[in-house]
């Protein structure tokens, strides 16, 4: 490869980045501009996730990018460099120069396959709570108050609670569990989640992940209404599975549920809030939940 030539290559990446950079940067700025809506809105299911998608899609151009011009670079480089060895060590230079590259290639690729398989998690949780928000929004019909992607502000570490349900029955506190499925072992149907009182029983194997989680946020919000209301105000913990068939073989604190599954244990609850409480943990709720910019 002449110098003439190597110059072009690398004028031509530089130009490159520079015009992806720039656009990028002016997608940024142009997020920032004000909009005609100043109003803040209240947060729908899977919110945190739609912002981390958001996010995800924001870099997407620069690491795919990255990814693929910098090997690029790295070859145009080791040309010109291999080029200007001569006799034996040529060859040695050129073996070398494969060995960067393919080395290159494969971390690059599996930053690339990281970025992508982080932005799948995200997808699966956001259709997840989705899926757990419809069903749940059926309950105002029947006089409950839903709020979704309730953030813990005060909390550290900062958490969200999925979902809130609020009415006569009491107040419920949804998480949701967004799994795909794996092989199951012999002997289990491999759509559906067991719950025998102490832990869960996937088609591939036993795990108490979820668990604690939904009981300690549930904690949490009581603690947070009897501040709210002078008085504790028991929550019930639900974690709800999307997609999957559940079987709870025995009830504990925390309830384990296909969403389709809610709205029943919900409504049979014995009354134990007053239409005064309703609307007093409505109006923090939705104070609390208001924050989405347009």
């Amino acid at each position: 490869m002449n110098s003439s030539n190597f110059a072009y290559l690398v004028a031509y990446i530089l130009i490159y980045f520079s015009v992806v950079g720039g656009l990028w940067i002016w997608r940024v700025k142009r997020r920032s501009e004000r909009t005609p809506v100043v109003e803040k809105l209240l947060r729908t299911p899977g919110e945190e996730q739609r912002r981390e998608l958001s996010a995800f899609d924001d870099v997407l151009l620069l690491h795919l990018t990255g990814t693929a011009l910098i090997p690029l670079l790295l070859l145009v480089l080791g040309l010109w460099a291999t080029n200007a060895v001569t006799g034996a060590y040529q060859i040695l230079a050129h073996i070398i120069l494969l060995v960067l590259l393919g080395t290159v290639l494969y971390f690059a690729a599996r930053w690339l396959m990281k970025i992508m398989d982080q932005r799948y998690d995200f997808r699966i949780g956001y259709f997840g709570e989705r899926e757990v928000g419809e069903i749940v929004d059926s309950l105002r019909l029947k006089g409950f108050q839903v709020f979704h992607n309730v953030p813990a502000s005060e909390a550290m570490p900062f958490f969200k609670l999925d979902h809130v349900v609020i009415g006569s029955s009491g107040v419920f506190a949804i998480q949701t569990k967004s799994r795909t499925r794996g092989l199951p072992r012999p002997g289990f149907a491999e759509h559906k989640i067991i719950f025998d009182g102490q832990k869960i029983v996937y088609p591939w194997g036993d795990d108490f992940q979820g668990l604690e989680l939904a009981r300690d946020r549930a904690i949490w919000l009581e603690s947070w209404l009897g501040q709210i209301l002078g008085r504790q105000v028991p929550v019930q913990p639900i974690l709800a599975f999307p997609g999957w068939w559940v079987e709870e073989h025995a009830i504990n604190t925390v309830r384990v549920l296909n969403p389709k599954q809610i709205p029943a244990v919900v409504i049979r609850n014995t009354p134990m809030l007053t239409e005064e409480q309703v609307e007093l943990i409505s109006r923090h709720m939705e104070a609390r939940c208001r924050d989405v910019e347009f």
